[in-house]
């Protein structure tokens, strides 16, 4: 919230220097530019395939260990106490190590997070690139991003410098 704030005192003390001095101030929608790269489709589609076979996996353990349960309810009567208890430490087992798989893949550090990075931070590299050159060739003085946290209360579609920006990223690709 209170970056929230200190961006919108900062875009009003920019709008009233920039009627006082003519500031150029532009902003681009780094959704739009990333879903029309595509480098980022590329990218994207291989981290979801990927994505899907960890799901399928984590399924698959969540599978035996309920097929592990329902044995066991079935079999309990059969089954003395200690084997029972036995029983459910093997399937508590298996519960930690599902969960532990799940973090290992998805979690803060998971490999989720590393191949994210590793496939799509070379493509915004290449737009936050495009972005500087666009803005220190047409001598712009802020460049904002529409679809962050920044508070973006208005800018006018004349503002928008997207397209520009796909086609330098477009030319310098080929």
């Amino acid at each position: 919230m209170r970056k929230n704030i200190a961006l919108l005192i900062f875009l009003l003390q920019a709008g009233f220097l920039f009627a006082q001095s003519g500031l150029k101030i532009a902003y681009i929608d780094m959704d739009y530019i990333l879903e029309n790269v595509p480098e980022y489709q590329e990218a994207n589609n291989q981290l979801d395939a990927k994505v899907q076979k960890w799901r399928a996996e984590v399924e698959q353990k969540l599978n035996q260990v309920e097929q592990m349960k329902q044995a066991l309810k079935q079999e309990s009567p059969l089954l003395t106490k200690e084997l029972i208890e036995e029983r459910e430490d093997e399937i508590d087992y298996e519960v930690q190590q599902v969960v532990a798989y799940q973090q290992k893949r998805f979690g803060p550090q998971g490999d989720f997070i590393t191949q994210k990075r590793q496939l799509i931070q070379p493509v915004q590299d290449q737009v936050f690139n495009a972005v500087q050159e666009y803005a220190i060739k047409r001598d712009f003085d802020y460049i904002f991003e529409r679809s962050s946290d920044a508070l973006m209360l208005f800018s006018a579609n004349r503002h928008d410098i997207s397209d520009q920006i796909l086609k330098m990223i477009d030319r310098q690709s080929r």
